[in-house]
């Protein structure tokens, strides 16, 4: 694949071209407890749509990928997993629990519940939902779809955290979505990247541009919006006040010094 191929419509932004690429240099080696078969043949399928720039086809590849996966380990079930380690201290006699601590290395306290080691397999599931899902989210750049992109890199962040590809799309299409919010997580995820990204990289000089061109762009959307906000605030407050034949022009807030405001009743 080309890479003109891989950023045609793409948005100039930081990251972009590279992040763009399917990653399958990254794709998870299949361990001895093999993950199930049919995840690994759409995957590659997905892998070949997408070189072909049929990105409707390769989306709907990744995601019948993750449909072979188990899904991702939720808090509830930790928190389960936790209440039972809990009932078997509890269910320990007096001299166990001694002994216990006793030939504790690791912990001073015996209360201290701590999360399953993952297994092998576990740890190779993991490394497959954040490429499908990355990958997913390169779908939905070349679809122009930037919300979608946000939603897939997230996913695949909540099981790498570090994931640089995953980090520059959710970037790079936060800062094609222009709000306030939007505009912050750019700047996070930009400012992350600059810490895992080896300072010699050709990316760090421009990701440290699109972050200078964020600032005034954030603080532009940040007052646009909040003044929507306020201008919702005062119809809604018209409605009400109207029926008192009142309207919010009849209260003024001036500042009272002590870092408030005041409010004035104006007939």
């Amino acid at each position: 694949m080309s890479q003109d191929d891989t950023t045609q419509s793409e948005p100039h932004v930081a990251g972009a071209e590279a992040a763009l690429h399917v990653d399958a240099q990254r794709e998870p080696a299949i361990p001895a407890v093999q993950i199930d078969e049919a995840e690994v043949k759409v995957r590659l399928k997905g892998m070949d749509h997408f070189r072909a720039a049929r990105w409707n086809e390769a989306l709907a590849a990744y995601r019948s990928g993750l449909g072979h996966l188990p899904k991702r380990r939720t808090k509830e079930a930790s928190l389960a997993d936790k209440g039972k380690q809990k009932e078997n201290l509890d269910d320990l006699d007096a001299e166990e629990t001694v002994d216990l601590a006793e030939g504790a290395s690791t912990s001073q306290d015996t209360n201290v519940l701590t999360e399953p080691e993952p297994t092998p397999l576990e740890t190779e599931c993991v490394k497959a939902r954040a490429v499908l899902n990355a990958n997913i989210g390169a779908c939905h750049v070349k679809l122009g779809e930037h919300k979608e992109v946000v939603v897939a890199c997230t996913e695949s962040l909540k099981d790498d955290p570090n994931y640089i590809k995953a980090l520059q799309r959710r970037a790079a299409s936060n800062n094609v979505l222009d709000t306030w919010s939007s505009l912050t997580s750019a700047q996070e995820d930009y400012n992350k990247l600059l810490t895992l990204l080896p300072s010699s990289s050709t990316q760090v000089v421009e990701i440290r541009r699109t972050l200078q061109a964020i600032k005034p762009r954030l603080e532009a959307a940040q007052k646009r919006e909040t003044a929507e906000m306020v201008d919702k605030l005062k119809g809604l407050g018209n409605n009400l006040l109207g029926h008192f034949g009142l309207s919010t022009d009849n209260f003024q807030f001036v500042p009272n010094g002590q870092g408030g405001y005041s409010m004035n009743f104006v007939r």
